[in-house]
């Protein structure tokens, strides 16, 4: 372990890489950043240096591939402007004429060796704090060899750490493999990737596979390139967070669900609510929204089904209007396209309505798409636990909605989330006297002794009404409950529930 004193760190110019180095890059070092073309390594070099400059740090580009007309178009891109930093082509076009091919020596022997003296001069005489070479893959074609092109990287390494110089290697992996001898000479490497699903937007993702003296957030953190630079999203780790809060329960409007609840919603807990399409848990979940924002609590609803013109126009009609509390700020409904948003972004977004909008309330309607979004499965139920251990730490009530396959009879999830839940209600269609009906019960509660009977609802123009407690009811496990006793224990008809035909 070196014995010198810690440095103030350098800042890569991407707030959310910084948060994965810990604060960012230890100074007068040389980084290694490796990822396929096209996944934002120049733009993340590019970033880099203008970061500097807005310190008053001197930056120096460095192209081997890249013209400088190249660059500009990639800064106009970002809305960037490069006269705070120094670009050199160290390819001019004078070279390429066929009286300056090299015939009689091989390239190793002096191409590498003007290059790399070209670099020398350059910094000599620019006498920069950060650079940044683009890219790698040249230096090591013109060295033929792997001991050549270590040796060149050693020599340059050194010579960077005599000028307290912060370099970024970009390197465009044209290697076969991964560049374990680049790798083992820079005191970090930062590997980008840029993956193709079935349908939607390429993904983009990130991990740090190495960083001395450094306890950086392992894993991989998805970004996206947009204008201004790159955009990182840090892999969540729900025990960096919490906060103390009330833990008192809370209304959700309706004094029967409330009882069935075993008195409410508790701050802190994850709500499941299933059943199939149609039945009311989008309706449901509304309601408990409406009660947290008449409170005057604040409220985030990510919405993955449905369009948000439906959802207020449909919520309006139920006696439930939105628009009031989207107009006053306290409420934020976001549409989310699956095949467009990483799971990273997602995430990120979710904190943000927490950290900063002071949500208490978030809904997700509903986690059949979010699985969608996802690889595989397994990642998901991970990032959810996740996500859900965050929203607890922090006092947050999130409403989960699972659409479920069928309407009678073998209804099945996608994935099974109820163990991941503190609460779960299971919102069910029924027969009686030879009518279909709808029954919500609550299924498992951690917090609460809750009811274990069966309550009708009905959804009329007049919002959502919850029965008595139903108990002659026949076949409830066989996913097809029937009611068995008198037409007076059920719930008169107070209008048309055809107006949540639509509540995935």
């Amino acid at each position: 372990m070196t014995s010198e004193p810690p440095t103030r760190l350098a800042s890569t110019g991407v707030e959310g890489l910084d948060n994965v180095l810990a604060g960012g890059l230890t100074r007068e070092r040389l980084y290694l950043v490796e990822g396929t073309p096209g996944t934002g390594k120049t733009t993340l070099g590019l970033g880099f240096l203008l970061k500097g400059a807005e310190a008053g740090e001197a930056g120096l580009y460095i192209t081997l591939a890249e013209t400088e007309a190249e660059l500009l178009a990639v800064a106009e891109s970002h809305n960037w402007s490069l006269d705070p930093i120094t670009l050199s082509e160290m390819v001019p076009a004078e070279g390429l004429a066929a009286d300056n091919e090299q015939t009689l020596f091989h390239p190793s022997e002096l191409e590498l060796g003007e290059t790399v003296r070209g670099i020398i001069a350059k910094v000599e005489g620019v006498q920069p704090s950060r650079v940044v070479i683009d890219s790698l893959s040249e230096l090591r074609l013109l060295a033929q060899s792997p001991v050549k092109y270590r040796r060149q990287i050693l020599a340059l390494k050194q010579f960077f750490a005599a000028r307290k110089c912060t370099v970024l290697l970009l390197d465009d992996r044209s290697a076969t493999g991964s560049d374990l001898q680049l790798q083992s000479i820079a005191h970090g490497v930062v590997m980008l990737e840029q993956m193709l699903l079935g349908f939607g937007a390429q993904r983009r993702r990130l991990h740090v596979l190495k960083m001395r003296g450094v306890k950086f957030r392992g894993g991989y953190h998805d970004f996206t390139i947009e204008r201004g630079g790159l955009c990182v999203y840090p892999r969540l780790v729900a025990a960096e967070h919490g906060n103390a809060f009330d833990g008192a329960a809370v209304s959700t409007g309706l004094p029967q669900l409330d009882e069935l609840l075993g008195g409410g919603l508790l701050p802190g807990t994850a709500t499941l609510l299933s059943g199939p399409a149609g039945v009311g848990k989008t309706t449901t979940t509304v309601q408990a929204l409406v009660a947290a924002l008449e409170r005057g609590e604040r409220a985030a609803y990510f919405l993955f089904d449905e369009r948000v013109p439906t959802l207020l126009k449909r919520s309006a009609a139920l006696g439930m209007d939105l628009q009031p509390h989207l107009d006053a700020g306290t409420l934020e409904i976001r549409s989310i396209d699956p095949a467009e948003l990483s799971p990273g972004e997602f995430t990120n977004a979710v904190r943000k309505a927490v950290e900063e909008d002071q949500a208490t309330v978030i809904a997700v309607d509903s986690l059949n798409a979010y699985l969608q979004s996802m690889p595989s499965e397994q990642y998901l139920v991970l990032q959810m636990h996740e996500l859900l251990s965050y929203l607890g730490a922090k006092g947050v009530i999130s409403l989960l909605i699972l659409g479920q396959h069928g309407v009678t009879g073998d209804i099945r999830s996608d994935v099974d989330l109820s163990y991941l839940a503190d609460t779960v209600m299971q919102l069910r269609y029924f027969e009686a006297h030879g009518e279909v009906r709808q029954a919500i019960s609550v299924i498992k509660t951690r917090t609460s002794r809750h009811e274990r009977t069966i309550r009708e609802f009905q959804i009329t123009e007049a919002g959502l009404h919850v029965g008595e407690a139903l108990t002659d009811f026949q076949g409830v496990l066989t996913g097809v409950p029937t009611f068995a006793g008198e037409a007076k224990m059920l719930m008169a008809s107070r209008g048309e529930g055809g107006m949540d035909a639509k509540d995935a």
